[in-house]
């Protein structure tokens, strides 16, 4: 099977080390990393954001939230969800706290974790009353191997948000 093409959405400040290690396992094609000069350059630019996210999204068919302690209230990551969900994306979420963050190893007393996020899809509800996070899977892998839990079922969860978003 070819490689699924993803976005990523995240917190960068607080998760970009994180991030990283989900997009080095390799068996899905993600949107390349952004660089900080050209997130300020598409930030200084009225509409330069929601037209960057806009243009890396257009041809992905799922988006993958990587939820650390802060990302569910982060503008840009609720803007990433609702426009993944209008265009017909597959949507998920990935708690990443339990992956280790080299910046805050040495720090008690989590030592490279964080604290485990707020599900970003309990904030979106349908016309019906029931939230997001009803038909949206936000997945928490295992604490003691979370890096490997990920790699061995990223493919799996990818085709399950596609084909829920299908059915939707």
């Amino acid at each position: 099977m070819a490689k699924r093409q993803v976005f990523y959405s995240f917190h960068f400040d607080n998760d970009v080390m994180r991030t990283q290690q989900v997009r080095n396992i390799g068996v899905i094609e993600g949107n390349r990393p952004v660089s900080a000069n050209e997130w300020e350059t598409a930030r200084k630019t009225p509409g330069g954001i929601e037209k960057w996210i806009d243009e890396n999204m257009k041809y992905k068919s799922c988006i993958i939230v990587l939820v650390g302690t802060d990302t569910a209230s982060r503008p840009w990551v609720k803007y990433e969800i609702r426009k993944a969900w209008e265009d017909d994306k597959g949507v998920f979420g990935i708690h990443i706290h339990n992956l280790k963050d080299p910046r805050y190893s040495s720090v008690p007393p989590l030592y490279g974790k964080c604290r485990q996020g707020q599900n970003p899809f309990d904030q979106f509800t349908f016309k019906n009353g029931k939230s997001l996070s009803s038909k949206v899977k936000c997945y928490s892998p295992n604490s003691s191997d979370a890096y490997n839990d990920i790699a061995n079922n990223i493919e799996q969860w990818i085709e399950e948000a596609i084909q829920i978003r299908n059915n939707a």
